[in-house]
């Protein structure tokens, strides 16, 4: 499994813009085996994709809005091949579609653009929030509509166990249904208190060791850690992140 620990570079975005080269080599010697990206922040991904395979990691899908995705289809699909990897992950849904007939209309794009790279062996995921809990499709929350785990359905879930958390549900049953359908998921700590905010991993409330079971069990490939905020350096967050979940990994 230590070969399968990524780290979600939006956790570093202002490192990564400030001097992205940089970044990828300090994610090396840290330790992770990946990187998933969220931009580019004006460097070349040519570039990007040429350190990252000098380093020897690998690139843990591509986080893409839900305009660009669906927009420019062609382009995600190069940039894919550029970095190597079959994933190209939904990272949120545009503000003014998140009512009941947006996420119908994203689960029916997102299916069109999974059935339009399928040939190239790529994949499409979706990255949840809370929110998509609030929402009703069907009698079921959007989010399980939009992942909704049928054989006709070709997205794919990336679950975000901090937000599934936020939305009220427990995690591992929430996860039980998307057996072998989800080749990323997203470790995120939440803290302890009142005020339930991110966290390193092991720093907080989340139990991992269930997590990281479920997902040797159930087919994930990528375990990739994302902290939105952090209240220290980034740098030392993901390196404590990524020293707590390698301690977890011995436990299994």
């Amino acid at each position: 499994m230590q070969n399968q620990l990524a780290i979600q570079l939006y956790t570093l975005r202002e490192e990564c813009k400030a001097d992205f080269p940089k970044v990828l080599r300090h994610m090396k010697e840290i330790g992770w085996a990946g990187v998933q990206m969220a931009g580019y922040h004006d460097y070349d991904p040519a570039e990007l994709a040429a350190l990252i395979h000098e380093l020897g990691m690998q690139t843990a899908g591509l986080h893409i809005g839900f305009n660009d995705l669906v927009g420019d289809l062609d382009k995600a699909v190069r940039d894919a091949e550029l970095f190597q990897t079959r994933d190209l992950v939904c990272s949120s849904p545009p503000q003014d579609k998140r009512d009941e007939a947006g996420y119908r209309m994203i689960k029916k794009a997102l299916n069109e653009a999974a059935a339009a790279v399928q040939e190239k062996g790529l994949r499409i995921s979706y990255h949840n929030h809370a929110f998509e809990f609030d929402v009703a499709v069907d009698g079921t929350s959007a989010l399980e509509h939009i992942l909704e785990p049928a054989a006709s359905n070709l997205i794919f879930a990336e679950p975000d166990v901090f937000w599934v958390k936020k939305g009220g549900r427990d995690i591992v049953p929430f996860l039980d249904s998307y057996a072998n359908r989800t080749p990323i998921i997203h470790l995120k700590d939440m803290t302890a208190d009142e005020h339930q905010v991110f966290a390193e991993i092991g720093t907080g409330s989340i139990d991992f060791l269930p997590i990281l079971r479920w997902g040797a069990s159930n087919g994930v490939e990528w375990y990739v850690v994302e902290q939105d905020k952090c209240d220290g350096n980034p740098l030392d967050c993901v390196e404590t992140s990524f020293n707590n979940l390698t301690q977890m990994i011995t436990k299994l």
